[in-house]
Parts: structure tokens; sequence; C-alpha cells
């Protein structure tokens, strides 16, 4: 980490060796210089992806530090996850806002901390910055597949079925609690209930413990980061790829469950709303079974939900009637 600023009652090097230093993994150098050195496990490539949260966009600037710092790993480490990549460091640009304060900064390394111990996935360097704005944490994550295995993202093949990890649009209704916590479908929720869809929006859970069955089964994979409408689309665009999908075969916890049996128009937030960081896949059908039995295995819910169709328009989405149902908003947007 490098930089020429100074930060509050800290120089940057100060900052670093007092938080950041301890974080740092082999081949960091204990973040005593300008680059780190990772090398690959023999036979094997690199997986790269890089994404950024910002306060007031990604999160909220009152959130915990620790579960800020939970995010940015884990946003990441999900995308690592969807092309069957096993972690193995990261990089992180900070950038402080003018009011930051060290027991904030205590915080967010304690939470980068617990994210790197919990996934495999330790420092190896970065930058830190003055921010003129909001916060920022922007992080690269570095994993490794045996070499030409990384499962891709728009290789789904005609008659492949559709599967699902986990459950859909836990966290961009615990955004919508956020937003407004007085609404009339809250009230219908029990105190577990609003505390999973708040936590599923502050904590991403990158299915990890599937890497290496999706890459012996999955013909395309991705994670679902800004809704399950747009992310298929995206998933299956070009080629004259469509997709039926069942709604009642989406899977939803039983505290959205309930928040969309009181407000049906909810069914849209679950289902573009983003920060799922879930895994949509396609697979085989005469592999479906195996694929099952491992992620069973591995402790990772699955569901199977449509099938990819030879059909060059968006994918269909069908209520248990049989009738097509379209979503104003596709997926989150960035812009």
């Amino acid at each position: 980490m490098s930089a020429a600023a100074e930060s509050g009652r800290l120089t940057e090097d100060a900052l670093i060796a007092r938080y950041f230093a301890p974080l740092a993994g082999p081949g960091a150098d204990g973040l005593r210089d300008d680059a780190a050195t990772l090398t690959p496990s023999p036979g094997h490539d690199l997986v790269l992806t890089a994404d950024a949260i910002v306060a007031g966009v990604h999160y909220f600037p009152e959130d915990p530090p620790a579960s800020i710092a939970r995010k940015a790993l884990g946003v990441n480490l999900s995308d690592l996850a969807a092309k069957g990549a096993r972690p193995r460091g990261y990089l992180l640009t900070l950038a402080l806002p003018p009011d930051w304060t060290e027991p904030w900064l205590a915080g967010l390394t304690d939470g980068l901390r617990e994210a790197a111990e919990a996934f495999g996935c330790p420092l190896l360097g970065g930058d830190t910055v003055r921010a003129a704005g909001p916060a920022l944490l922007g992080v690269t994550a570095l994993g490794e597949v045996p070499a030409g295995t990384m499962v891709r993202r728009p290789t789904a093949r005609i008659g492949d079925r559709i599967c699902v990890t986990g459950t859909i649009g836990d966290a961009a209704l615990g955004l919508a609690l956020r937003l407004a916590p007085d609404a009339a479908w809250v009230a219908g929720l029990g105190e577990a209930e609003r505390d999973h869809l708040r936590d599923r929006y502050l904590h991403p859970r990158p299915r990890l413990a599937l890497a290496a069955t999706l890459r012996r089964y999955a013909s395309a994979a991705m994670d679902v980061s800004d809704g399950l409408v747009g992310d298929l689309a995206k998933m299956l665009r070009g080629a004259g790829r469509g997709a039926t999908v069942d709604l009642a075969d989406i899977p939803l916890s039983p505290a959205a469950a309930r928040a969309v049996a009181a407000a049906p128009d909810l069914l849209g937030t679950a289902l573009t709303g983003g920060d799922d960081y879930e895994i949509v896949c396609t697979v085989a059908p005469d592999h479906l079974d195996a694929f099952r039995g491992e992620a069973l295995a591995a402790g990772v819910p699955l569901a199977v939900i449509g099938s990819v169709e030879a059909d060059a328009g968006a994918p269909v989405f069908r209520d248990g009637e049989g009738a097509s149902r379209s979503f104003a908003a596709g997926a989150f947007s960035h812009f």
C-alpha cells in the first residue's frame, strides 16, 4: 500500500502498520513493499475479480464497520465462487472520508480479519487515500482453478436446467425494511424474520463450498448480485438462448414469503432488487441428480427453477396458472 497522504491523526504508513499489516498474508511481506507476490498452484489458472462499495450507494454510512468490511470482501468472493474458484488473497483500496475515526477503522479491520479467516482469503496489499466524498472500499479478489476449468457466464446450453442456491430476495427486502420500517407489510413479520432480512442485506454469504461442484457439473454460472431477473437475462444473452422459469419454484425464505404474501408487489422487489449473492447456474439434465447430491453434501441449498430454451428473447417467468409475469425493472442499476 502506498500513497502520500496523511489520514487524521495517523500518517498513511502508521495507519497501515497499525490496522492492515496484521491482516497481511503470505507474499505480502507485512505490507512493507509496494507489491506482493502470488504463485499459482501447479497446473492452475488465476481468477481475478473486482468490486467496490460506496457509502450511501451500497451500504448505509451508519452500518457497523465490521459489517461493511464483510460485505466488501463477500461480494467479491461471491464472484469467485460462481467461477468455481478457490480464494488466494485480495487487494484493498480504501478511500477514507474526512470524518473517519480510529474506532471506525478498528471495527472495519476486525471485520476484514474475521471474513478473511472464515473464507481463507488474506490481504495481499492495496492503497489508502483520503476521499473528498463518502467512504469507498474497493476489493480485487484473486482465486485459482485447475487450468481450463473456470465456469464461464455465457456458456449455458439449450435444454439445461436452471438452478439457484439459497433463497432469493432476502437482501432486497432487508433494504426495503431499512428504508420503510413502518410499512404495513413489516408489521406482519416477527422480530426474528425482520432480523433475518436485515442480516441478509448486511452480510453476503459467498457460496464457496459449491465451487468444486460447479466446476464438475455447471455449464454456466454467475452470482446473483443485481437481481435474479436481470442477472439470468445477462447469463443467457446471445446465441439464441432464452428460458422459462416457474415463479413458484424460486426459493423464498419464510420471512420473504410472508412479506410477499402481505404485499404481493414485493415479489418484484425480491426478484429484481439485488444483493442476494447466491449463484444461478445451468446444469445438463443427466447431471442434475449428482449436482443436487453434492450441493446437499456441501451444505448448500439448491432449487431447480426452470430450463434453458431455444429462444432469443428475455427469460419468461410464469405463475402457477401458466401466465407470464413481467417486471418493470430487471435488475439493480449502479448508474
